[in-house]
């Protein structure tokens, strides 16, 4: 299956203001390009990418006085199947895991496990560790939080949605990663495209989604606690202990977001049939 996603975003500054901005695919995905993936920027200034130490690959430019949009435009295959589902999928000991993924049992700025730690135990502590373990954690973290984009709070972090009860996708990432971690199993923040594929079309603006994933079996497992369900077509841009280390668009300076409009879409069967009658 192909998938049709992109974005524009215009971001206005009275001054010249540097960013770095998350908005590339991730490199393990390139293989899957249909179309290649170039972020194009106006008016036309420098744009420099690096890999992070998260292996994201990330942009920098400066907006100059007046503002600058950016945007993206490809097309990706898929193999169009949902999340893949492990139930057998076990939890490692500590001693066990593998020394890069450690740093993902380690609090953050949106993840205080220490906050949570107790109510963590108390919670999950008698469920067998490992799918099981993390899918109980997914269900109460679907349950807990009212999901609204009315909610968003940039300052909230898993210990406010723990208490608020409300929220969207990333306050859902954010307290389930946070509990993941509480009980030993590494978890780390995702952010990327999700488009309404095999569901119902959402009367809502398309926007960047967020899940989180979790070190089990010796890889990485996808789980979503806002859906609570597998997904078909999920395109992954960052990862990162929270929030903070995916975001869209770090900003050095004072801005105003002026247009945001993300796009993620099947390609429409005459589409793809052209696809293959070009191979």
């Amino acid at each position: 299956m192909l998938i049709q996603a992109g974005y524009t975003i215009s971001i206005n500054a009275s001054v010249d203001t540097a960013v770095v901005a998350q908005l590339s695919i991730r490199p393990d995905r390139f293989p899957d390009l249909v179309t290649p993936h170039r972020i194009l920027a106006s008016p036309d200034v420098p744009l420099y990418d690096y890999h992070d130490s998260f292996g994201n690959h990330c942009t920098r430019f400066t907006i100059p006085p007046g503002g600058l949009t950016i945007s993206c435009d490809f097309t990706i295959e898929d193999d169009g199947k949902p999340d893949e589902q492990t139930p057998d999928a076990i939890q490692h000991a500590v001693e066990d895991l593998p020394n890069d993924v450690l740093v993902y049992l380690l609090g953050s700025r949106y993840c205080e496990t220490d906050l949570l730690m107790n109510s963590a135990w108390s919670q999950f502590g008698h469920i067998t560790g490992g799918w099981q373990r993390v899918q109980a954690i997914v269900d109460f973290t679907h349950r807990q939080i009212e999901f609204g984009y009315h909610h968003a709070n940039a300052r909230r972090g898993a210990w406010g949605a723990y208490q608020e009860g409300v929220g969207v996708c990333r306050d859902f990432a954010h307290l389930a990663v946070a509990l993941c971690r509480c009980m030993n199993i590494p978890a780390r923040y995702c952010t990327g495209y999700l488009g309404d594929i095999g569901i119902p079309p959402v009367d809502a603006p398309m926007d960047f989604s967020a899940w989180f994933e979790v070190w089990l079996g010796g890889a990485w497992r996808t789980f979503d606690a806002r859906h609570n369900t597998p997904r078909i077509g999920r395109i992954l841009m960052a990862v990162g202990r929270d929030a903070t280390d995916t975001a869209i668009t770090t900003t050095y300076g004072p801005t105003i977001l002026q247009q945001f409009e993300v796009r993620c879409e099947e390609a429409q069967p005459m589409e793809q049939n052209e696809r293959k009658a070009a191979e």
